[in-house]
């Protein structure tokens, strides 16, 4: 009789999905999950009785995350990361995004921007962009792409989500900084919600800001960095397979004279950020409002 290596055991003797299993779903080989569980504490939780790996729904939730930000480029440690911080709703900001993250689920486009609203009162706008908005919308995106909620429900969060920004930005102070800054996507990426907050948060701090949006292409980007004038450009690419076309636009806007900020999942890795013009201005917009302030000042 062959001995066990403690991931086989008798159908249904412990709760869960056995190893295999698992790596069957998620196309990922059983080593690689060992070696995930091993080096990176993902997920935390997944022995039972007897030392046996068995995996839960939540569980293969997190390994299904982990697989698809690998995919995109991340490396394991940085997946692993990303992966905690989404699935560890805690803190102050928690109860606003699990409330945004359940009207979500209800497609309540008016409840789905309610605790925004309730968490810039209590956090401030730069805590309620980063620890509310962008995590419930990572959340809810995840979500569609592992079959958690359906197209529509995805696109009701953004949209309320881009309707409260631009209620925000109806009331933002009016411009005190002589230098416009022009914050566009790299030509082929489409996300646009977090370049939408930083514009926000930027225009709050009075900075005179033009947003163009998704898929800007390099001709359309030095077009209006000319006609503004402006003095800094931040280009935003999340898909690696958007990242060279990217780096275009960075080069052009370099050209051009003015100061250069880039930031994305696309350029998460250091290799990712090797030999580029201007700065890389992380994950948060705060930090990233306060590198724009520094260069321009």
């Amino acid at each position: 009789m062959p001995v066990s290596d403690g991931d086989e055991e008798p159908h249904n003797a412990f709760p869960g999905v056995p190893i295999a299993e698992a790596a069957r779903q998620l196309g990922v080989p059983m080593p690689t999950l060992r070696s995930w569980e091993l080096r990176y504490n993902m997920p935390e939780t997944v022995r039972g009785v007897g030392k046996h790996r068995r995996y839960s729904t939540a569980e293969l939730h997190g390994l299904r995350l982990m697989r698809d930000e690998i995919a995109r480029g991340k490396r394991a440690s940085q997946a692993a990361q990303s992966v905690r911080e989404l699935l560890r709703l805690t803190g102050t900001a928690s109860e606003f995004v699990n409330d945004v993250l359940a009207a979500s689920k209800r497609s309540d486009p008016v409840a789905v921007r309610a605790p925004r609203t309730r968490a810039q009162g209590a956090l401030g706008l730069a805590a309620c962009l980063d620890d509310v908005l962008l995590p419930a919308m990572r959340q809810v995106g995840l979500w569609w792409q592992t079959g958690r909620c359906d197209v529509e429900q995805e696109h009701l969060a953004t949209e309320a989500s881009r309707a409260w920004l631009e209620t925000l930005a109806a009331y933002a102070p009016a411009p005190a900084r002589p230098t416009p800054i022009v914050l566009a996507c790299g030509p082929t990426d489409l996300h646009t919600i977090g370049l939408e907050a930083l514009a926000t948060l930027l225009r709050y701090q009075q900075w005179t800001v033009r947003l163009l949006g998704a898929k800007t292409s390099v001709p359309a980007l030095e077009t209006a960095i000319r006609a503004t004038g402006a003095g800094a450009a931040v280009i935003v690419s999340h898909l690696n397979s958007g990242r060279a076309r990217a780096i275009q636009s960075l080069h052009a806007a370099n050209v051009l004279g003015v100061e250069v900020f880039y930031a994305g999942n696309a350029f998460t890795s250091t290799r990712s950020r090797r030999n580029l013009p201007g700065t890389y201005l992380g994950t948060r917009l705060q930090d990233a409002c306060k590198l724009i302030d520094s260069a321009l000042g």
